[in-house]
């Protein structure tokens, strides 16, 4: 009587457990950071103020590239997503058939390239205290693949260690591959981007507010989108 086929199942912990979504985002604002910088920023322009007094405010748009004069590239949102993968290996001319599918967490990084942020994209109206931003495209960072987290289930009559290695670095590939695809959905596009907007409105109203300009309203836009109805 032939034997069954021979199932088995590994994970990086204990035994496989059902797949999770393959995709789940999650926001991850650096809330922490922002707040100490906008702190050292805020103290910088009362101490500015402080020194030259209300009748002197400066230029509000060189006060705003104050804020990203010492930042480079700003990591805004965070996803995290499970790319669920299959391959299959072939051996000895067909004879011997494995198969692997895998399911290895991935986070993927959208951040702010703030060094092209110049005096070209802040606008400043004084009529009704509104700086305009203009914000270059996000960039979305190269999956960080979690293969400790990995889950893996295999599937063959007799896996050699060459075949399951094979198998294991397709996987990863394709994992790789379809966490980028993953990251461009518009729905985490559009997650990055509102995340991307609040940072940059908290970052450059609190010091023109506190540098003696009142009240500020900071609108942002991406390239490429319309500018706002006046």
């Amino acid at each position: 009587m032939d034997k069954p086929p021979l199932i088995e199942r590994e994970t990086a912990g204990d035994r496989l457990q059902p797949p999770p979504r393959a995709e789940r985002p999650l926001a991850r604002v650096q809330a922490l950071p922002w707040l100490l910088f906008i702190a050292v920023l805020a103290l910088a322009a009362w101490l500015a103020w402080q020194a030259f007094g209300p009748e002197d405010l400066g230029d509000p748009v060189a006060t705003g590239l104050v804020s990203f004069e010492k930042q480079n590239r700003l990591t805004v949102f965070s996803a995290e997503l499970s790319p669920v993968v299959a391959n299959t290996d072939s051996r000895l001319f067909g004879a011997i058939q494995s198969r692997q599918v895998a399911v290895i967490p991935a986070r993927v990084d959208y951040s702010l390239d703030l060094g092209r942020v110049d005096r070209n994209r802040l606008a400043w109206n004084a009529d009704t205290n509104t700086l305009a931003v203009q914000l270059p495209a996000l960039t979305v960072g190269r999956p960080n693949l979690d293969e400790a987290r990995a889950q893996y289930l295999r599937e063959g009559i007799w896996i050699s260690r060459a075949a399951q290695d094979n198998l294991t670095r397709a996987n990863t590939r394709l994992a790789e591959q379809q966490a980028v695809q993953q990251a461009a959905n518009p729905v985490l596009m559009d997650l990055a981007r509102t995340a991307a907007r609040e940072a940059v409105r908290q970052n450059l109203a609190i010091p023109l507010e506190v540098a003696g300009y009142g009240k500020v309203t900071v609108t942002v836009r991406f390239d490429g989108e319309a500018a706002p109805a006046r």
